[in-house]
């Protein structure tokens, strides 16, 4: 019987006697009768994943950075969805099948105490990207108010303005009160700001499209590419450019069973998959290269750096009321994922270092502190090594956890687990190896992350800077896998 013909009643997913260092209500195995996702929710997820303007920044960066035809870099890109859309489908299953979010998940490679490591790292990973998210949401905040207060400037603390700082400072406290608002109203959000921001993203196209004409799907092609970069260079930026669209997925990527746990099946899991990553990134690619192909060429004259936040290249339009409009937008689409895609994990990943003392809530307001730190530094400091280069290393640092638990769950324990033990500190139990911690799969991922994170910042492993995410996630599954060969994986007649 598969994972797709297994009809799990909620009877089959209440945990017998967990222990309440592991267990709380957050982490517990959702009841199919209390999820209510289908293949909708799923696809805002993804669409507002893409449509933040981190991923606008990162996708008209490297359609400018990678030195060959512009096509080339959609088809790349394109590509890198299909691939996230096998990816995700592969780390969403057991928790569409169990229930559980991704910590739990975790439990069965890396030892149901040892699971607390990788959902730190998962963690840290997060926080960075919710400060990194929310700087950019504020960026459009700070847009709204210069085009109403006609840019009043002022001295710079850490690279910002009053302005700034203030745009900042309320994108914060519309983030947090978002995700007060519970999953429920977080996805009822995201179905509303997502159709919205592609109306203002296809209004923005048509305005400089009427005023370029014919000139601008040839400038998609040859604005930016190099005659330099030929042959095999070619060959490695196009590779490049897909490694690193995984790689910014990478933090959504491996838990995104905090998302499918509440997804009725896994068919609406898989079609949410297919329609909000390959066909959404699609759209939204072709708007972005359109749009900084065209706003660099009518409102730059094809001179100086190209503008990649599309909250800038509004603010040229020189309409106080299309401003404003767009750049509202932009913010809700920004704080919406920000709140899914960085906010949520690691609550969860917090949660189960102690379940009994931090609850989801405290888990969000720690996430919400470290985070605020992250995003106040980013002008002065993270920004100054790309947007990129920082997004390859987060990606280099999480690619061997998902790498060793996705060939732990289907190579070394065929998609069986054995639900209660996941839950017990019995050193009888199937997850408890020694003292709670599978040593073997610490060491796996110790050794991978080396390898992908040298491949980003080694100057002799250059070209491979793109692949940091592959080769760590294969790595990782591979090391794992050959330490865990030898290991009788116990099974029973209660496994699921």
């Amino acid at each position: 019987m598969t994972a797709q013909q297994h009809d799990l009643g909620d009877a089959d997913l209440t945990v017998r006697n967990p222990d309440p260092s592991l267990h709380n209500e957050d982490l517990a195995p959702l009841p199919a009768s209390r999820r209510t996702w289908g293949w909708f929710a799923v696809f805002n997820v993804w669409s507002n994943d893409i449509q933040s303007l981190a991923g606008y920044t990162l996708a008209a960066s490297l359609f400018i950075t990678a030195g060959i035809n512009g096509w080339f870099v959609f088809a790349a890109i394109l590509l890198a969805g299909f691939i996230i859309k096998v990816l995700v489908d592969l780390s969403g299953r057991p928790s569409v099948k169990y229930g559980f979010p991704y910590p739990v998940l975790a439990r069965a490679s890396m030892g149901v105490r040892g699971a607390q490591f990788p959902a730190i790292v998962r963690a840290v990973v997060a926080v960075f990207w919710y400060g990194a998210q929310t700087y950019f949401a504020s960026t459009a905040i700070a847009l709204a108010l210069n085009a109403l207060l006609d840019s009043p400037g002022g001295p710079l603390l850490l690279g910002m303005d009053g302005v700034a700082w203030f745009s900042y400072v309320l994108a914060s406290v519309l983030q947090v009160a978002l995700f007060l608002g519970g999953i429920e109203r977080i996805a009822t959000f995201l179905n509303v700001v997502g159709p919205a921001v592609y109306l203002v993203m296809i209004a923005l196209l048509v305005a400089i499209w009427v005023q370029l004409g014919s000139a601008l799907p040839r400038a998609v092609g040859t604005v930016f590419s190099s005659s330099e970069v030929t042959g095999w260079a070619a060959v490695s930026a196009f590779a490049g450019v897909t490694g690193t669209m995984i790689a910014y997925f990478a933090a959504v990527v491996i838990n995104f069973g905090d998302f499918a746990r509440n997804v009725r099946t896994e068919r609406a899991m898989r079609l949410g998959n297919l329609t909000g990553l390959p066909l959404s990134l699609a759209l939204f690619t072709f708007l972005s290269v359109f749009i900084t192909a065209g706003a660099y060429l009518l409102y730059q004259d094809g001179e100086g750096e190209p503008l990649t936040n599309p909250a800038e290249i509004v603010g040229l339009v020189d309409n106080t009321a299309l401003t404003v409009l767009a750049a509202v937008t932009f913010l809700l689409a920004t704080l919406g994922i920000n709140v899914v895609a960085n906010f949520i994990p690691p609550s969860y990943s917090l949660s189960n270092i102690s379940p009994a003392r931090i609850s989801f809530r405290t888990a969000g307001t720690i996430t919400a502190a470290a985070g605020f730190v992250i995003g106040a530094l980013w002008v002065a400091v993270i920004s100054t090594i790309g947007l990129p280069a920082f997004v390859d290393t987060l990606g280099a640092v999480l690619a061997p956890l998902y790498g060793i638990i996705v060939a732990d769950y289907y190579v070394v324990r065929k998609q069986r687990l054995h639900l209660h033990d996941l839950y017990s500190a019995d050193p009888q139990g199937a997850y408890w190896f020694t003292r709670g911690w599978n040593r073997r799969a610490v060491v796996a991922f110790a050794t991978a992350a080396v390898f992908s994170v040298l491949a980003v910042w080694l100057p002799q492993l250059a070209h491979l800077s793109g692949f940091a995410w592959v080769i760590g996630a294969a790595l990782g599954g591979l090391f794992h896998w050959l330490a865990m060969r030898k290991i009788v994986v116990r099974t029973s007649a209660d496994d699921l």
